[in-house]
């Protein structure tokens, strides 16, 4: 199997790049987003791989990194979600984007992807939930909120307070983040006012 390659920009395609290395041209399929970071033809670059052997073809998928290609077989666990769904979600969403968004179950985010309609969004973060927080840069405490709120577990006042500043315009993963950090400044029993309060105070900083 390949697992990397290295060589130099021959040509590009729609959705992929010709690699030479050492005179073998490969055909590479890729995001449109590492596309885009790509080299310009006759220059160097270095792809980390992932073969797919058919009876009828074998094709290789190009990324910039190995947490790239992590996520590029993360995603493909999720029923409904082949490669090419998942390599126009990275072409979306980078990585950390891609983790936090799915750590705070943001589906919004997930079903900006062309071709990714709200049931396939919703079982990315649901089936990915468990596997995010360990590549998301996102306050574990936001995290443990976002599920609470998403399975209804949350404090009727923290749930409230939430809802109050997504109906004034802020994502999703904002309003969770300003009211997690309004719930530990206010402590337990805060009531919805003084969380919408403290919220905005944060979303202002």
């Amino acid at each position: 199997m390949i697992g990397k390659l290295k060589g130099l920009i021959d040509s590009y395609g729609e959705d992929f790049v010709i690699l030479d290395v050492g005179g073998v041209g490969y055909q590479v399929h890729c995001s449109s987003r590492t596309l885009q970071h790509l080299p310009s033809p006759g220059e160097a670059a270095v792809l980390s791989i992932e073969t797919y052997v058919r009876e009828d073809a074998i094709k290789l998928f190009g990324f910039r990194t190995d947490q790239e290609r992590e996520w590029f077989r993360l995603l493909q666990t999720v029923q409904g979600v082949g490669a090419k769904v998942a390599l126009a979600v990275l072409g979306t969403l980078a990585p950390a984007d891609l983790a936090n968004a799915i750590a705070l179950r943001d589906k919004a985010a997930v079903a900006r992807t062309p071709g990714v309609g709200p049931k396939v969004a919703e079982r990315i973060v649901t089936e990915l939930k468990d596997k995010a927080p360990a590549f998301a840069n996102v306050d574990p405490a936001v995290v443990h909120l976002a599920g609470a709120v998403d399975d209804q577990r949350a404090p009727r006042p923290v749930a409230d307070a939430i809802s109050a500043l997504v109906n004034l315009g802020y994502g999703q993963p904002q309003a969770a983040a300003a009211i997690a950090s309004a719930s530990r400044s206010a402590g337990e029993g805060a009531e919805t006012a003084q969380l919408i309060r403290l919220g905005l105070k944060e979303l202002a900083k």
